[in-house]
């Protein structure tokens, strides 16, 4: 089941960075040339952000803005797990300047190859994409100062294993922000077990209460909430995400209203301490 769940999200979002957008299916009522705009800008993007960037590298896929909060300084390694067409790296690339150097992760080739076009174009010299799964990051030990992501760990099928790949990789002092979808309370049987509803962002989501102790669990300290809010399903399924990730999806009205309130968006922090415990060294 594993393998086919991690197929399926490959093979929808390398539809979507082929289509070059999240909500173009045909007969989406979603579809506009501005819509990742719209998006982004209600999840904490601004204006600047999303102007500073090349086209095509904001498809409108996150659920928040980690870079807003990593206070990132110049001449950090930033690593970007779930890079897609690039849009955080382009972001953090400005943040951390031409000393600094950011790193994206994507196991879909085709978003890759988006985000190598799009790095191109725009001429950054300190944005590397590469290809790997997250649960397996193709990245040195103790080797970066920041990990971000943005809503691609719920896709995940070991988020436990995630986070220790982060906490492997970040140097001693590092620390971990990342914005993902957890959910708020149970989910209708129809949506937890559905595979596209998967793909979509929702049943793979973590419990709120187990994703925090997920990161803990993987060695991080002052792991904490830094932003939440609720994001509605019916947002995900009829507007942001509609056409290629819901398009197999049959979720009635009712059990929309059902299911109100039980997906958030939040935003977490975590750092690996200075100094590692015998505990953490022996993990």
């Amino acid at each position: 089941m594993n393998d086919e769940i991690r197929n399926e999200v490959r093979k929808t979002y390398g539809k979507i960075a082929r289509q070059g957008s999240s909500c173009c299916g045909s007969g989406s009522s979603c579809c506009g040339s501005g819509i990742a705009q719209v998006i982004s800008e209600k999840i904490g993007y601004s204006g600047d952000d999303m102007s500073s960037v090349p086209e095509g590298a904001n498809l409108g896929l996150g659920c928040g803005n980690p870079v807003a909060l990593a206070s990132l300084k110049p001449g950090e390694v930033v690593l970007d797990l779930g890079s897609g067409a690039g849009f955080d790296c382009f972001l953090a690339s400005a943040k951390v300047g031409p000393e600094g150097k950011v790193i994206g992760v994507d196991m879909t080739p085709e978003m890759l190859e988006k985000a190598r076009g799009n790095a191109a174009k725009g001429n950054y010299r300190n944005v590397e994409f590469r290809l790997g799964e997250i649960e397996n990051l193709p990245v040195a030990d103790n080797s970066v100062d920041i990990v971000i992501s943005n809503c691609v760990i719920n896709l995940s099928v070991n988020k436990a294993r995630v986070f220790e790949e982060a906490y492997r990789v970040l140097k001693p002092g590092g620390r971990l922000m990342v914005s993902d979808i957890v959910t708020l309370k149970a989910l209708p049987d129809s949506i937890r077990n559905s595979l596209a509803a998967y793909v979509a962002c929702i049943s793979g989501a973590l419990m709120k209460a187990d994703y925090l102790k997920a990161v803990e669990e993987a060695g991080f300290t002052g792991v904490k909430i830094m932003d939440e809010a609720i994001f509605p399903l019916d947002c995900i399924v009829g507007d942001a995400s509609a056409g290629v990730i819901t398009e197999e999806i049959e979720i009635t009205p009712g059990q929309i209203k059902e299911a109100a309130d039980s997906i958030a968006s939040l935003k977490v922090y975590g750092l690996k301490a200075d100094r590692e415990s015998p505990d953490s060294m022996r993990r």
